[in-house]
């Protein structure tokens, strides 16, 4: 049997016994360590604006590598035992968009490690930046290229192999290159304002909704301004400026209209996009923790706090109903 008939036996049999469940790996597991990282840059950054102490931080940045290692490794042996299945996934036409998340996980490490490991989150850093420049390419070439990309194959996931870049800068004056950052910073901050009219499109318009799985990915709409807030503290020094207040105001709008659909999607079965929620929230947590930072006023605390509060017990929850249904065999399926 050759390994292509290998994969489309185990497609469409489920999940087996042994390696052969590897196949159908997603690479989407990548975000678990976005979110994870995610919380413990909002924590870093608590600890400075409210004197907090430091192992919360650690505590995630621990948890964000550790699954980094297990969910590489995995995806690597999916590479090596079944590459066909590998590279069917980097071609689809909705799952491509996911695909960076690898290079994020590597941004996302890199910030959140810099003080423990400087030297290693410089490697990431760099591998992550260049990384993610060229899958922003890739992805882009493809969806310029390919008749199969049409309406129904837009979704907010189409944010992160080109928004994505906005997260570069965050570590970029410590451990990389200010110059490579600006850089990234308006290819994303470009992308955002061209794709987010389209993106909005096609989760208004009901025409072509999106599939109950995807529900979740609507909180990405949160991750681009949060990010870009940040980001742009980081090359002008300042957040709370006309144009990061700008920024925090879409990002906290984009976190009021995710609140007013739980009702609906709360009723979604778990899934691997669950992780969706995770790093967007946690960007917006962070993003008003810098802003109670530099505007110290009630309001913005009580929105810092909550958020971070919020975020930190979803990201626990996510990690628990990963690993258990990692635990029944529920993870590697075929879509």
């Amino acid at each position: 049997m050759t390994r292509t008939t290998t994969v489309q036996a185990s497609a469409a049999t489920g999940p087996s016994p042994g390696g052969r469940s590897l196949a159908h790996l997603p690479v989407t597991l990548f975000s678990s360590v976005m979110g994870l990282g995610g919380v413990s840059l909002a924590w870093r950054r608590a600890a400075r604006v409210y004197d907090l102490p430091a192992w919360p931080a650690q505590g995630f940045l621990s948890l964000a590598t550790l699954a980094f290692l297990v969910v590489g490794a995995a995806y690597g042996a999916k590479w090596v035992r079944f590459p066909d299945a590998a590279r069917a996934e980097l071609c689809h036409p909705v799952r491509m968009a996911f695909a960076p998340t690898v290079t994020i996980a590597l941004l996302v490490l890199a910030t959140a490690g810099q003080s423990v490991a400087p030297g290693v989150a410089s490697v990431l850093w760099w591998v992550g930046a260049i990384g993610h420049l060229v899958a922003t390419v890739a992805v882009v070439s493809a969806w310029f290229g390919r008749a199969d990309i049409v309406h129904g194959t837009v979704t907010p996931a189409w944010f992160i192999p080109v928004v994505g870049n906005v997260i570069t800068p965050l570590a970029a004056r410590e451990i990389g290159s200010v110059e490579l950052a600006r850089f990234a910073f308006g290819v994303g901050v470009a992308f955002w304002v061209a794709l987010l009219p389209l993106v909005l499109q096609r989760v208004l318009l009901h025409d072509s909704a999106l599939p109950e799985k995807l529900l979740p990915t609507m909180a990405i709409f949160v991750a681009p301004p949060s990010v870009a807030m940040l980001s742009w503290g980081v090359l002008t020094g300042a957040v709370d400026d006309p144009v990061g207040v700008l920024l925090f105001s879409a990002a906290m709008s984009f976190v009021a209209i995710l609140l007013a659909q739980v009702g609906r999607l709360r009723r979604i079965p778990f899934a691997v996009p669950y992780w969706a929620y995770t790093f967007p929230l946690a960007a917006a947590s962070a993003a008003a923790v810098a802003m109670a930072g530099a505007r110290p006023q009630v309001a913005y605390d009580v929105v810092a706090v909550a958020l971070l509060g919020a975020t930190s017990l979803l990201v626990l929850v996510v990690t628990g109903l990963t690993l258990r249904a990692a635990a029944r065999g529920r993870i590697c399926l075929p879509e």
